[in-house]
């Protein structure tokens, strides 16, 4: 296959870009570590209060939920306080292999599933699948729902009713009326987000997301955190890990985020649209090797073709009247990130284009019931990383660095800006983001789980991660792509990581795994969604 370093050296040239020099937020560090030990503190005595989950959250009666208190600024701890809401169950101490074998409890194994803007309220059902029974035997498995997050004092930055549009354009490469509009909408979605956050909104940020991760680890009762955190989580694992070393105890970052202070958010985004590019291309790749089943073209180029007739066409007449290029766009970049969605989407374009649109729409549309929680998932994201770095105010830099990009990496450049540009036009200080590192010495082992071909978190981003902190273990799988590796389909990975959970050993530096098997191809069942076929993790 072809490497990602050609298309990332490309991307390597744009970064001489100026970012915004406005003032950063002072961030009173001093006043802000009391404030977290103040609330920790409380929190320890308050514990968690865990009862039945709220219905609305549609969890089994296994899982249990409850609520932690964070202060909103931690410089004022006694201020106004949020509530976060916790799910969890409680280790089994049943060994899987052998019934009669008690298992000793080795605490609350935590899980921030990343965005950020993901609610990780789920994570505690993961316990009954096979790969993850042995971790569930030892753990009480945690999920939660960070600041800003579902029912965790949610923010919105729009009416959700109108969040979702319908059918809409997606050109690879925007006229200057397209980006003129679309620069209008960014700034208005920002707008949006300062009337409605207020004065609030500057807090929600990545440091303040680490700081409540110590508050919720002193309501579990634990002295020192085990935590798994996926995509953005690493990031955030990577703060508190700089913020508290001496309260980790084992801690795994699986599909990390390069956190060079350099690249928060900005230019890791130009690196994700180039990584994107890669990944589109393993995809095709795939399809044409099954040209036999999907009818799509017997080479990368040729199902690129087929892909943008569909686009064209639906351009002029959605299908089913709710799916545009937009929408398409949308679902197929979901391939970048699990290449289980490849035999599904692989099947909806053929279909589509022998005049079926049914298996594309199912895929491929808005859901209005969705509306709310998508909405409140952007703002937080927005928020999160807005308030975390200086981004580019001026739109010619966006639009220069993106055009250049866009030449070499068309599938998801113009895609991420529309995504990321509110950035330009926040109303909220900015923060200088913290340098993040462990010297000898100062952690325990950490495990630092990577894709070599992953999109959404480039494979440099780990490695940056495992050169900042000393005593890190790198497992990389070779030659694959899916972005969030933890009880996946890869074993050795599962090894590597129950090893390290269970026992806290970690395979020396580095260690390589061979990538698991390519999906095979197949239609999606009747009446099933792709979403719905994946796999649960």
């Amino acid at each position: 296959m072809r490497t990602a370093a050609a298309v990332h050296m490309a991307a390597g040239s744009l970064l001489l870009t100026t970012l915004a020099a406005a003032p950063a937020a002072a961030e009173p560090a001093g006043a802000a570590a009391a404030g977290t030990a103040t609330a920790a503190a409380r929190a320890a005595k308050e514990g968690v209060d865990f009862g039945a989950c709220p219905a609305a959250q549609e969890l089994p009666g296994t899982v249990r939920c409850g609520t932690v208190r964070v202060p909103l600024d931690y410089a004022r701890p006694d201020g106004r306080q949020l509530e976060l809401t916790v799910s969890r169950t409680r280790a089994t101490g049943k060994d899987p292999d052998n019934d009669k074998h008690k298992v000793r409890r080795q605490g609350s194994l935590v899980h921030n599933p990343g965005g950020p803007g993901a609610s990780g309220m789920y994570f505690p059902m993961v316990g009954v699948l096979p790969e993850w029974k042995r971790v569930a035997a030892a753990y009480d498995l945690v999920g939660y729902a960070p600041r800003g997050v579902g029912r965790s004092a949610p923010l919105s930055c729009a009416d959700p009713g109108t969040f979702f549009k319908g059918p809409a354009q997606a050109p690879v490469h925007p006229t200057a009326a397209e980006k003129r509009e679309r620069v209008a909408r960014a700034e208005a979605y920002a707008r949006g987000c300062a009337e409605r956050g207020g004065g609030s909104l500057r807090y929600y940020n990545s440091l303040n997301n680490a700081r409540d991760l110590d508050v919720l680890r002193a309501a579990l009762g634990e002295n020192r955190l085990t935590f798994l955190g996926s995509s953005y989580g690493t990031y955030l694992g990577a703060l508190y890990a700089t913020l508290f070393p001496s309260h980790v105890r084992r801690m795994v970052f699986d599909s990390a985020v390069n956190p060079d202070p350099k690249r928060i958010w900005y230019r890791n985004n130009l690196d994700q649209s180039a990584a994107f590019e890669d990944r589109w291309t393993d995809f095709k790749t795939w399809a044409a090797r099954h040209d036999d089943v999907y009818g799509l073209g017997g080479t990368a180029r040729e199902v690129q073709r087929a892909y943008e007739k569909a686009s064209a066409r639906l351009a002029g007449n959605p299908a089913g009247g709710k799916v545009g290029p937009a929408q398409l766009q949308a679902a197929f970049l979901k391939t970048g990130y699990y290449d289980d969605y490849w035999p599904y989407r692989a099947h909806a374009l053929s279909a589509y284009l022998k005049g079926d649109p049914a298996p594309l729409v199912e895929q491929a549309r808005d859901w209005p019931q969705a509306a709310a929680e998508a909405e409140n998932t952007r703002a937080v994201y927005l928020a999160v990383e807005c308030n975390d770095a200086p981004w580019p105010a001026d739109w010619d830099v966006w639009d220069r660095d993106n055009t250049r990009l866009a030449r070499r990496a068309p599938f998801e450049t113009w895609g991420n800006v529309w995504t990321n540009l509110p950035c330009a036009f926040w109303k909220a200080p900015r923060q200088r983001p913290l340098d993040v590192r462990a010297g000898s010495g100062e952690l325990p082992p950490t495990l630092i789980l990577a894709a070599e071909r992953d999109a959404a978190t480039p494979y440099d981003g780990a490695l940056e991660l495992h050169r900042r902190l000393a005593g890190s273990s790198l497992v990389t799988e070779r030659d694959a792509g899916s972005h969030g590796l933890a009880g996946g389909p890869n074993a050795c990975v599962n090894a590597h990581l129950e090893e390290y959970l269970l026992d806290g050993r970690v395979p020396g530096r580095r260690a390589s795994c061979a990538p698991h098997p390519a999906p095979e191809p197949k239609p999606v069942a009747a009446g099933r969604t792709a979403e719905e076929a994946r796999p649960a993790v």
